[in-house]
Formats: C-alpha cells, structure tokens, sequence
C-alpha cells in the first residue's frame, strides 16, 4: 500500500446541485488508489427564516449529515477542491466569508503546494460559470496552491449537441431559473473526470 493522499471537497449548496456535483467530484477521485477523501460543507449566513421561505431549508436536510468545515483542517489535505454556486458572476458570500477566515493559515504558508481545484453552478447558460471559477483560482494562487482544471482529453467539453456545463477551467452545472434543472450525466461525467484528474496529479506530486 502507496502512501496515503488526503483530497478533501469544501463545498456550499443551498438547492442541492453543488452537493450532487461534489459527490460526482468525489466519486471521480475515489477511483483512484491509495486517495482518502473528505466531503465538508462551509457554514450557512442565511438566516433560518429566510432558507425556509425560499424552500432551501428542504432541500438542505438531504445533505445536513455533511460536517462543516474548518478552516483549520485545510492544512491537512493534499489536494483541496472548493465548489459553490455563483453570485453575480463570483462565488457567494458562504464561499468567501470561509476563505476569508484563511489569513493565519496564509500567513503560516499552510496551504503552499497543494493541489487546488473549483467547480461551480449558474442559474443559465451564461450566468458567471467561467468567472465564478476563475475569480476563485485568484484566492488559491494568493494561497501558493497548484492549480488544476479540467483538460480537454475529456471530450465531454466538446458536446454541443446538449445544454451543458463543463470548461477548461471546471466542472459546472446549470441549474434553471428556477433551480428544477439538476446536473446531467454529462456535467456529473466532467465532475467525476475533475475529482479523478486532481487526485492522479496529487498523487504524482506526492510521490
């Protein structure tokens, strides 16, 4: 038995497509050998009132069994892949209010050459998938983390016969205006590829 590769995947959800995406991510990276992975969700800021009026209340009971992160646990994994939904073309205020509570651990240099990766949702085709993601790689190279994305040898970037998500940059879903559409077999297949790629090169780097 190789030595042991910890990936763990920090994830906010409020409808449940972010989970479902992080559970394909994980999927993804458990196929490859010797690799532990973690499943964490970030603390909630919405307060209760308002998460049941927009029925996110519900929706959140299917994943309330995931632990909530914390900020000192990131030191410990090889390999960390954040997901969230995007807000107004960025990464929502859950996402940002966790990793803005990083400083000691940047000032420590905790986080320096670990493998970090992002994948997102959007409510349309083009509402910020690309931007979200991107945006947030500006966070993890300030953090000195080694980016990885989702190449091109998964074809599965290539589809245009369907609605999808999925760039170079990560995986992505699209959820519909009014959140009804969950991820497609082709978007959970990108995420599974993005879990399995980022634990293959983490491995390599730690080995």
């Amino acid at each position: 038995m190789g030595k042991i590769v910890k990936i763990q995947i920090v994830f906010y959800s409020m409808y449940g497509h972010i989970y479902r995406m992080a559970e394909a991510v994980k999927e993804g990276a458990k196929e490859v050998k010797d690799v532990d992975v973690g499943l964490y969700q970030v603390p909630e800021l919405v307060p209760q009132d308002i998460l049941e009026k927009s029925g996110a209340a519900g929706a959140m009971k299917a994943f309330a069994h995931i632990p909530v992160a914390k900020v000192e646990q990131l030191s410990d994994a090889d390999a960390i892949i954040f997901g969230m939904p995007t807000r107004f073309g960025n990464m929502c205020a859950q996402m940002r209010n966790f990793l803005d509570q990083t400083g000691e651990l940047w000032a420590k240099g905790g986080l320096i050459g670990k493998v970090g990766s992002v994948f997102t949702s959007t409510a349309t085709q083009h509402g910020g998938q690309e931007t979200t993601i991107i945006s947030s790689i500006i966070t993890l190279l300030h953090h000195g983390m080694i980016i990885v994305g989702v190449p091109y040898s998964e074809s599965r970037l290539m589809a245009i016969n369907e609605m999808s998500g999925g760039s170079p940059y990560g995986a992505s879903t699209i959820t519909g205006p009014d959140g009804s559409r969950m991820p497609s077999e082709n978007e959970l297949a990108i995420a599974r590829f993005q879990g399995r790629h980022v634990a293959e090169i983490t491995k390599s780097l730690r080995h």
